[in-house]
């Protein structure tokens, strides 16, 4: 069993070491290596774990119901919505004065962008 030792001065270390460069054609056959080292609590002294993990593709066990063909349908078209009105040089001026109007309040929007997908969903009903 291979034993991993960090020097005095690291706390913790968390996270991938190296990763799966998933464009790769070789991506299947490559292993990420995660590391956590913990300072325990207890006196236990296996505080250091290292990981290799593979490519993991997950697939859905279940078909998409109804319900959730419609929510992204919906934010498809509100997408859509929101990156035409960005562009519609008519209506640039006017939602900037509302956004700004707006954005101070306790419950305004703080950026453009969230501000007009308020605005497009409003639209959409």
């Amino acid at each position: 069993m291979a034993k991993v030792e960090y020097a005095d001065a690291i706390k913790t270390v968390s996270g991938a070491l190296t990763k799966i460069n998933k464009k790769s054609q070789h991506a299947a056959d490559q292993k990420m290596v995660l590391a956590t080292h913990r300072v325990a609590a207890t006196t236990n002294p296996a505080c250091s774990r290292l990981y290799l993990r593979g490519l993991s593709a997950v697939t859905r066990t279940t078909p998409v119901t109804a319900d959730e063909q419609a929510q992204r349908t919906r934010f498809a078209t509100v997408s859509r919505m929101v990156q035409a009105r960005k562009q519609d040089l008519t209506k640039i001026a006017a939602d900037l004065a509302a956004f700004n109007a707006q954005k101070d309040n306790p419950n305004g929007k703080k950026t453009m962008r969230s501000y007009l997908w308020m605005v497009c969903d409003a639209e959409l009903g």
